[in-house]
Order: structure tokens, then sequence, then C-alpha cells
């Protein structure tokens, strides 16, 4: 290779590198993909009898799950049939 194929060949793996970094920049930048914020939420445990499980404290004992909250888009009101 002689030093103008391997200048080309650089040229190339640079556009090429600026290409995909511009398509993930995009993807990252789309307000679907943007983090809500956190919220926690909990729920009492109950037994297979629908009874509440309760701990040596006697308090419910409680199982908790971390949940994305995204803001509602504003839309129209759905027609109802007649």
């Amino acid at each position: 290779m002689n030093k103008e194929n391997k200048m080309r060949l650089l040229k190339e793996i640079f556009w090429v590198m600026c290409v995909v970094a511009s398509m993930s920049f995009l993807s990252w930048n789309n307000p679907a993909y943007a983090g809500g914020e956190e919220k926690k939420v909990c729920e009492d445990k109950k037994d297979s009898k629908g009874a509440v499980v309760k701990g040596k404290d006697g308090k419910p004992v409680q199982t908790c799950k971390t949940i994305k909250v995204h803001k509602k888009l504003e839309g129209h009101e759905v027609p109802t049939k007649k």
C-alpha cells in the first residue's frame, strides 16, 4: 500500500465512525427514551388465602418495586359512537 491508499482508507474509516456516532447520538436524544422520574411502589404481601402477611414485629410485610413515571402526552378525546 502506498501513502495515498493509506490516507484514503483512514479517511473512509473516520467518516464511517462519524456516521455511526451521529446515529447513536440521535437515538440517545429521542424524548421517547428519556428517563422519567422514578417512583417507589410498595404493596402488602398476601398469603394464598388473601390475608396480609405480618412480620415478627407485627407490621405487614411489603414488596417494593421501583418504576419510572413518564409524562402523558396531550391528545384529542376519542369520539363516542352513536
